[in-house]
């Protein structure tokens, strides 16, 4: 018997834990095969919601918002693209942040056009941000991205010029910051199991494999 499982992802592009995250859970995920059926949705989440347009430089953001080492920045970038790398997901050298509202507003017309549209928008969004150093609050990038993944390029930068989808992003931030989510990734499955962090596929394995068998029960 084949059990139905919502997973809500939670997370921002411009979170390395959340790339680390999704690719683990997609990979616990295909470890199930046929005993799980999988409906994703991808959530919005700001680390940074008041992000400046230009960005700011990556390692005086953090140094500034954690109270960083340039040693410890150094380590936890190592660790990062270790984890990355066992999970087939490539991290370089990136030199700004950037605000991500409007790719959360792309993100969030893709799941209007499809599931699978939405997962692809995802996917070129993190690869984008992490692996080629784009900026992911440029509205031409944000175009191009979802052209490539098969949306309306047209139609994605008629959305980036005006404020659709706005007030539904917000709406959703707020209702995920109002049931407690302040870190991401958060994957939240059946609306009632949340895991918290990047963690690794067999976790995530392990408990989907649990959450399946409660629902055959």
């Amino acid at each position: 018997m084949t059990a139905a499982i919502r997973i809500d992802f939670v997370s921002d592009v411009s979170c390395p834990w959340c790339a680390i995250g999704l690719k683990s859970l997609e990979q616990a995920i295909d470890r199930l095969g046929d005993a799980i059926t999988v409906d994703l949705h991808f959530q919005p989440f700001e680390l940074n919601p008041k992000m400046v347009a230009e960005g700011e430089d990556v390692a005086e953001h953090l140094a500034r918002k954690y109270g960083s080492t340039p040693a410890q920045l150094s380590a936890n970038r190592e660790a990062i693209r270790a984890r990355g790398a066992a999970l087939g997901f490539t991290f370089n050298q990136r030199d700004r942040i950037y605000n991500t509202f409007d790719a959360h507003r792309l993100l969030h017309w893709a799941a209007l056009e499809g599931s699978d549209k939405e997962r692809a928008l995802k996917h070129a969004l993190l690869g984008a941000y992490f692996t080629d150093g784009i900026d992911v609050s440029s509205h031409a990038e944000l175009a191009r991205l979802a052209g490539g993944v098969g949306l309306d390029a047209v139609r994605a930068a008629k959305i980036l010029e005006s404020d659709e989808f706005a007030q539904e992003v917000y709406e959703r931030e707020q209702h995920y910051a109002g049931n407690g989510i302040n870190s991401v990734p958060a994957v939240i499955i059946n609306n009632r199991h949340l895991i918290s962090g990047g963690q690794p596929v067999e976790v995530f394995e392990d408990a989907l494999r649990r959450i399946a068998a409660l629902a055959e029960a």
